[in-house]
């Protein structure tokens, strides 16, 4: 469990920055309870987190809550939208957590916020920006 004190100790850093915990909702065959015990992590820390749900498009922005997760079948998701948000909307810090098999729009070659790919499972994928961190 080391990631989670890793997790831990990025929320406690960041108690007075604009942070943001994105789920990609695009399959109900993610690790549902990893995925849950990551956001109620959040919602016990900081719960001021804002949590966006989002496969191809954003479902669902609000403040986060665990119990709130809805996952779809579909398999196709696409992150630029969630990035966008949240540049517009001014995030400071933003955790995704995702298996970085989504689509990414080629014009954004980086983003002015920090971001962190949280990936369940044991293949921890390159990402084109940001930092990924294996969370298993």
């Amino acid at each position: 469990m080391k990631w989670h004190k890793t997790i831990l100790s990025m929320i406690q850093q960041r108690q007075d920055k604009k942070v943001a915990l994105a789920v990609d909702t695009s399959t109900n065959e993610a690790p549902v309870i990893l995925i849950n015990n990551i956001v109620k992590l959040f919602e016990t820390v900081k719960p001021d987190t804002l949590l966006v749900q989002a496969d191809f498009k954003i479902r669902d922005i609000s403040p986060v809550k665990s119990e709130t997760l809805t996952f779809y079948t579909h398999g196709k998701s696409s992150y630029t939208l969630v990035l966008e948000w949240a540049q517009e909307e001014k995030i400071d810090t933003l955790f995704y957590i995702t298996d970085v098999t989504g689509f990414f729009s080629e014009e954004m070659e980086t983003v002015d916020f920090e971001l962190f790919w949280l990936v369940p499972g044991q293949f921890l994928p390159r990402v084109p920006f940001g930092k990924a961190i294996k969370v298993a």
